[in-house]
């Protein structure tokens, strides 16, 4: 029932929102934010636990799903296609899937999150492999369309991991890993693109980006896979050469040319003075890492 649900009960701090003048409503909403972390922080194992499961999919060549409806589904998608320029993985890698497809990114379509089966067959669409890791989202806990991607998913011996907003969520008992992010009461009542929506989005950084770095997609900091498809993003390639080199412009430069625009390649060659050739076979020998490499 929803009344039972954290996610739609009514927020002491705001039930005059209404009479609140524009500064107290964002001191308000800000305040509730500030929650959001510390809550996070008690889900850290789980998400640990996530994160292995990635890693685990991704040197076995499988994919990082993430399913969900309207908001979560959103997230998901979010999430997925900021890993393609920034890690330089295939947009296969990591998928994004929404209740409704591509319609519902922009537009509100109404009871395909009410159906199972329709969660399945969106997992069977994209041909779904015991490699694979299956992200559930949904901020109630309680969304059919997720649990039956699930169901799906565990059947297929793929990783299941369940995010949700509310703790004993329905779609945990779905998933090996379960995530709970008890955020409580919105400020907008049953707002969950709020609170829950920012925590969800929260986890879903920290599970591809740790995931990434695991499979050697960063050396330090710095994003040595990121895919340089405009001149904004040459240009930060070459200052990753620098910062990681610690060579000036024109030499980061250079080193960028001469590994035709591959920013790992370029700092093998420059740290250890090599040719390209001899860069190359290094990373493939270090799987991919930078630092192994060197």
């Amino acid at each position: 029932m929803l009344e039972n649900l954290s996610t739609e009960k009514r927020n002491n701090n705001t039930m005059k929102m209404d009479e609140m003048s524009v500064l107290e409503i964002l001191k308000t909403m800000n305040q509730e934010d500030k929650s959001v972390p510390g809550i996070i922080e008690k889900e850290l194992a789980s998400i640990e636990e996530a994160v292995e499961k990635v890693i685990h999919s991704f040197k076995a060549k499988g994919r990082l799903i993430y399913i969900g409806a309207g908001t979560s589904g959103r997230l998901g998608i979010l999430d997925a296609v900021e890993c393609v320029p920034t890690f330089g993985v295939s947009p296969n890698q990591v998928v994004g899937i929404i209740a409704g497809g591509a319609e519902a990114i922009k537009t509100a379509i109404e009871g395909v999150e009410d159906s199972r089966q329709f969660g399945m067959d969106d997992l069977k669409a994209v041909s779904l492999t015991k490699n694979d890791t299956v992200v559930g989202i949904a901020a109630s806990g309680r969304t059919p369309y997720v649990i039956g991607a699930l169901q799906y998913a565990k059947q297929m011996g793929a990783g299941t991991v369940a995010v949700s907003c509310n703790t004993q969520s329905e779609i945990s008992e779905f998933a090996d890993t379960a995530i709970e992010i008890e955020t409580g009461a919105e400020v907008l009542t049953g707002s969950t693109r709020l609170k829950a929506g920012t925590a969800q989005k929260l986890v879903l950084n920290m599970i591809s980006t740790a995931a990434m770095i695991g499979v050697g997609k960063v050396y330090g900091n710095l994003m040595v896979d990121v895919q340089a498809t405009n001149a904004k993003l040459i240009e930060r390639s070459k200052r990753i050469i620098m910062d990681a080199t610690q060579v000036d412009y024109d030499a980061a430069e250079h080193f960028y040319e001469k590994a035709d625009g591959h920013v790992k390649t370029a700092i093998v060659m420059s740290l250890l003075d090599c040719t390209k050739e001899q860069a190359i076979e290094k990373l493939e020998i270090a799987g991919g890492f930078v630092r192994k490499a060197l």
